[in-house]
């Protein structure tokens, strides 16, 4: 098996499950580690086991195969174009960029390199929706018409990263998008977003509530950081409806009831960190010569987006760092 060397950039609480993740996957390592603080770094590396690189363009030229970038979403883009220029391939966290036209450019990027990208998005990649696709293959609820998800914490403490504008800070991006995942995943891109929401005091949203209308049904969604909200999921069809207890976004149980009464339950524990299962298929991905995930396409992280920068025009929410 090919071994696939990983660089980490950034070395906050996501990149650390990471990395906790990457010892459970067969064939991979990490071996080299950056970020602007070279004390976090250190601590870090020391901890995993890897290589401290002086700069970003160090990592870049070290012999990694793949980039991991876990750095606040403003930078995710750039940092991705730079990486795929130099050869590598990236896998980002999400959101993979702050709009469309940023991911559009990403986008364009990887086409031009001929190396995998992937958006680190990390739900579809679980034994339990694996199971659960399982499942509705076997005996089927029929087309899904309706998605209900969201999640909602009032925990954040006054001056962290995500209250930030200028780091592109609030729900939708921070939290929204996995429930923007989940409605393109069983529904299709949004034909039509309708959102009401509040902006709090640092400029950034605090609450989103989405209405999404899709080709095959319809979506209820909702983020917030000034409230406290379930974060479990249902997915309903005419033959019967599904739920995913909480956090659906790390999901452990579902439920799946049938119009006739039947209800089966699916319990699917998952190892390491939970992140070791997108990471095992995006090295899958890099020893067959793929650029792109059949699992979370690049079109499905267009719709995920696309549908976050609708809900975030009905807010009239804008970053202080985008222009017309």
């Amino acid at each position: 098996m090919q071994a696939i060397r990983f660089g980490i950039v950034g070395t906050g609480n996501i990149a650390r499950r990471f990395a906790q993740g990457l010892q459970h996957v067969p064939g991979a390592e990490l071996a080299q580690v950056w970020n602007r603080n070279r004390i976090k770094a250190h601590a870090f590396a020391t901890e995993y086991g890897a290589h401290v690189c002086e700069d970003y363009e160090a990592l870049l030229a070290s012999d990694i195969d793949a980039v991991y970038i876990a750095t606040p979403h403003t930078s995710h883009a750039p940092l991705t174009v730079q990486a795929l220029a130099a050869g590598k391939h990236v896998l980002c966290e999400k959101p993979a960029a702050v709009s469309l036209r940023e991911l559009d450019e990403v986008l364009a990027a990887a086409k031009a390199s001929g190396k995998l990208f992937m958006e680190a998005m990390k739900p579809p990649f679980y034994p339990l929706f694996e199971r659960l696709r399982e499942q509705l293959a076997a005996d089927p609820i029929g087309k899904v018409r309706f998605v209900r998800a969201g999640f909602a914490s009032a925990g954040v403490p006054p001056g962290h990263a995500v209250l930030n504008p200028a780091l592109a800070g609030g729900s939708l991006l921070d939290i929204g998008i996995y429930a923007a995942f989940l409605a393109v995943d069983w529904l299709g891109p949004a034909l039509d977003v309708q959102t009401l929401g509040r902006i709090g005091s640092s400029g950034v949203d605090t609450f989103a509530s989405i209405q999404s209308q899709h080709a095959t049904g319809i979506a209820q969604l909702y983020c917030g950081l000034d409230t406290s909200g379930s974060g479990d999921a249902m997915i309903g069809a005419s033959g019967g409806h599904v739920v995913i207890r909480e956090k659906w976004w790390n999901p452990l149980h579902a439920v799946v009831h049938y119009r006739d009464g039947r209800k089966v339950e699916i319990d699917a524990p998952f190892e390491g960190s939970g992140l070791n299962y997108e990471t095992a298929h995006f090295c899958d991905l890099i020893r067959e010569g793929r650029t792109e995930s059949n699992l979370l396409t690049h079109a499905h992280s267009r719709a995920m987006i696309q549908l976050i920068d609708a809900a975030r025009a009905g807010l009239g929410l804008r970053y202080p760092f985008e222009t017309e």
